[in-house]
């Protein structure tokens, strides 16, 4: 998969979150990124400067997605504004039983609990791992192994009346320390 794909991928899927957690809306949707980030995507190790000269030209087929992507950013920190087409092509795609839906409503749930994280990763597919989690901002991790189309980590803290999660590319989770 090359750079470009795997930033289309997840802009697709921070968006799909979004309209999972607040409604879909026909709406502008601004996005923001580390560099570091991005240089995971790219194999790279670009300063901003030729980050922002990577990103000038962004692929047609993202284009013919998202609409008229705008790269801006500030020092290490990108912005990608995208145009109303964008989310409402994300939310034309989605599926109604998308595993971010089912997840963002479960942990909206004041029942929800670790079991029922458990399950409901295991119900999406048959290889995942969890593991306890001492950083003081989170208590456990779960994690699809083998799963080509969501390497994430989801990290979840449980809040006493309700979980939180965040979710991390294999590379950032990595870089923060866990």
């Amino acid at each position: 998969m090359t750079g470009f794909e795997k930033l289309e991928n997840s802009l697709i899927d921070v968006i799909k979150e979004e309209q999972a957690k607040l409604g879909f809306k026909e709406e502008k949707i601004h996005l923001y990124y580390p560099l570091s980030s991005l240089n995971h995507f790219f194999l790279a190790q670009d300063s901003a400067d030729e980050m922002a000269a990577r990103l000038q030209n962004l692929p047609e087929e993202l284009i013919s997605k998202l609409g008229e992507v705008r790269v801006s950013h500030k020092g290490d920190r990108f912005c990608f504004y995208i145009p109303e087409p964008g989310s409402v092509y994300v939310h034309e795609n989605m599926k109604e039983n998308e595993f971010i839906k089912v997840l963002i409503e479960l942990v909206q749930k004041h029942e929800c609990t670790k079991v029922k994280l458990l399950d409901l990763f295991a119900s999406y597919w048959e290889k995942t791992e969890c593991r306890e989690m001492d950083n003081g901002e989170f208590d456990f991790y779960i994690r699809f192994l083998d799963k080509a189309d969501d390497t994430y980590y989801y990290c979840f803290k449980d809040e006493g009346f309700h979980f939180i999660y965040h979710r991390f590319l294999p590379e950032d989770y990595e870089d923060f320390g866990f």
